[in-house]
């Protein structure tokens, strides 16, 4: 065989390799309506950054909705993971009963689901058991907090969202004290940090439960295997646009989507260089001066 030949071969293999990283699984990412001023809770252009990450890879669809929730009826056809970043609480778009029963139905088929910031909160009367169910916890009111602080996380554990992930820090709306299922081994941490006694003293209140668990770890990020067959993941980052730009902070979310679309997470994780440019394409509106 000549050397052109097999250069020729090796460039197939590479190629059918690349193109079989997703085995045609289907992403679909809800990026929920503007919401705050310019940098923050930037749905819309995280969730394109995302898709853009995940077009990169090859082999997989990424279907992506803005502005809230789609009124495409088959927007969820095919899906084998659900991305769902968006204001949440009362207004969270995933709850209004239609909705929810429509999650319901393609979690019980084993659909992936993950949350990204606000879209973790919901309320514990509408939404709450469901999501203990389908992504294994949740921010409720009164009993969670959303402070703006640094979280140093430090070490990481052994999982294929954490592949290619290095010790960071990030200073954003880490919530946490979150809502978990009632057992602790069904849901696995993924980020844990440890707030400072004046991030828990200057919280809402402070609410005494907060503050008396100060030099305790907190989970920020978490993921769970659930019994349905599906995945889940909840990830309290994501409230200032550019933290998309560390790569380590995109890494763990890019892995994580593909991990609960039942995608094998490349050893190295999903490595999606950006640009600063990059970073300012698709905002809601220009950067305050």
């Amino acid at each position: 065989m000549s050397h052109f030949s097999k250069l020729l071969v090796m460039s197939v293999v590479l190629v059918v390799s690349f193109q079989v990283v997703g085995a045609d699984k289907t992403i679909v990412l809800v990026a929920g309506a503007p919401s705050h001023r310019s940098g923050e809770h930037e749905f819309k252009a995280g969730a394109i950054l995302l898709k853009k990450c995940l077009d990169r890879l090859g082999g997989l669809k990424a279907r992506i909705y803005t502005n809230s929730w789609p009124e495409d009826p088959k927007a969820f056809q095919g899906a084998d993971a659900i991305f769902l970043y968006m204001d949440g609480g009362r207004k969270h778009p995933a709850i209004e009963a239609p909705r929810l029963k429509l999650l319901g139905e393609l979690m019980r088929k084993g659909v992936g689901l993950g949350c990204a910031h606000f879209a973790v909160e919901v309320p514990k009367d509408r939404g709450g058991a469901e999501f203990l169910d389908w992504i294994g916890g949740y921010y409720e009111v009164g009993y969670s907090i959303n402070p703006i602080w640094t979280a140093e996380f430090t070490s990481l554990p052994d999982h294929p969202i954490t592949r290619g992930v290095q010790p960071f820090a990030v200073n954003d709306e880490w919530y946490f004290h979150i809502r978990f299922r009632p057992e602790p081994r069904e849901v696995t941490p993924i980020l844990i940090a440890t707030p400072s006694d004046e991030t828990r003293q200057n919280s809402y209140g402070p609410y005494p439960h907060i503050v008396a668990a100060r030099g305790q770890g907190e989970v920020l990020m978490w993921a769970i295997d659930r019994p349905d067959g599906g995945r889940g993941f909840g990830f309290t980052g994501g409230h200032f646009h550019r933290n998309w730009g560390d790569e380590n902070f995109r890494k763990i979310v890019l892995n994580a989507v593909l991990w609960i679309a039942k995608v094998e997470v490349p050893p190295g994780g999903v490595s999606c260089p950006l640009t600063a440019e990059e970073l300012k394409e698709n905002l809601d509106s220009k950067p305050e001066k």
